[in-house]
């Protein structure tokens, strides 16, 4: 890939400019915009109610207190907060369903689209189990996985949906491989947030109660599987801050201005939530960093997964040499 040139800030086209059979519809797009952030706003009330101990202080479901609208109070601000919250998504989420599957031609934004609500529905149904059968982990757990994969649903879809996405120029080859590098990041962000849900949830936030050092030792004594998936959480911290670097890396070989500004953003954001991590042990679990460190977790994610989606629509990969091109293409045939 070349570098753009020019003092322009904004991001360049890569190539010549290319031209999609839908058209672009801002208010369709406006929508779609609202629903990641009202998502993202979900995940933050969600961390609230599980940071501030309120996951049970509405012991019924789908109603509260047998309710429509209990008194918020307590843990029941938290709660019930959070489930009015998941409902306006909910709402977004199927006004959004229903406005693409009748406005909009390409076949694949519809069937995303249509996922995204099965998604959210699943996503309101596993939360009713959770409170129903007394936080169960594995059900807690697949809640706030499903959560973040939810998120990605609605983040792919406006992207779909932009004047960026529709009138992306030819793409280019990926000559230093944002793609892959951009990909892997998603993948392990997303690992690490399965592992911090795990931990969230087995109640092992303090399991190692000390920072940096695990007891006072580089590697603690594994004497509980508390202390194991803490510490495996502790060092899948450094592991994405070497995948969200190394895709910074990459993207500022590229040269391209298109892929540098969230490639900085992701940098950025791990780097805090890292911060945030340390703060949430050093204050033994304070609400507010606590919470934090849950909804910079998805930030993370959506940032790294918006670069995916970018890099690959406006790059390729890039092809192989001619001799390795015909060697890869002798071993299939021989094969």
């Amino acid at each position: 890939m070349s570098a753009n040139s020019g003092a322009d800030p904004r991001p360049q086209p890569l190539g010549p400019s290319r031209s999609s059979s839908s058209p672009y519809r801002p208010w369709r797009h406006r929508l779609a915009q609202l629903t990641v952030g009202a998502t993202l706003c979900l995940i933050f009330a969600g961390g609230l109610v599980t940071s501030t101990g309120s996951a049970l202080a509405v012991p019924d479901w789908p109603l509260s207190y047998g309710m429509l609208m209990p008194p918020m109070v307590g843990g029941i601000f938290y709660e019930h907060g959070h489930r009015m919250l998941a409902s306006g998504v909910g709402f977004l989420t199927l006004v959004l369903a229903v406005w693409t599957a009748r406005d909009e031609p390409r076949r694949g934004v519809r069937h995303l689209a249509w996922a995204g609500l099965a998604a959210v529905v699943a996503q309101g149904v596993l939360g009713g189990l959770t409170v129903l059968y007394l936080l169960p982990t594995p059900v807690s757990v697949a809640h706030a996985c499903l959560a973040q994969t939810f998120f990605c649903i609605t983040i792919a879809l406006a992207y779909a949906m932009s004047r960026e996405w529709l009138v992306a120029p030819e793409p280019v080859a990926d000559g230093t491989g944002v793609r892959n590098a951009a990909l892997a990041a998603t993948a392990i962000v997303w690992l690490q947030l399965l592992i911090g849900a795990a931990m969230r949830h087995m109640g092992a936030g303090l399991a190692i109660p000390d920072f940096p050092l695990a007891f006072g030792r580089v590697i603690p004594r594994f004497e509980s599987a508390a202390i194991g998936v803490h510490f495996a959480h502790r060092l899948g911290a450094l592991v994405v801050l070497g995948f969200v670097g190394r895709l910074w890396i990459t993207v500022r070989r590229s040269g391209e201005s298109l892929f540098r500004r969230p490639a900085n953003v992701a940098l950025g954001l791990t780097l805090l939530q890292i911060a945030l991590g340390a703060t949430t042990v050093l204050t033994t679990k304070a609400v507010t960093p606590t919470t934090f460190h849950v909804a910079t977790g998805a930030a993370v994610l959506g940032t790294c997964w918006f670069t995916t989606l970018r890099a690959y629509r406006h790059t390729r990969p890039t092809p192989l040499p001619g001799k390795a091109a015909a060697a890869v293409a002798d071993a299939v045939s021989a094969a």
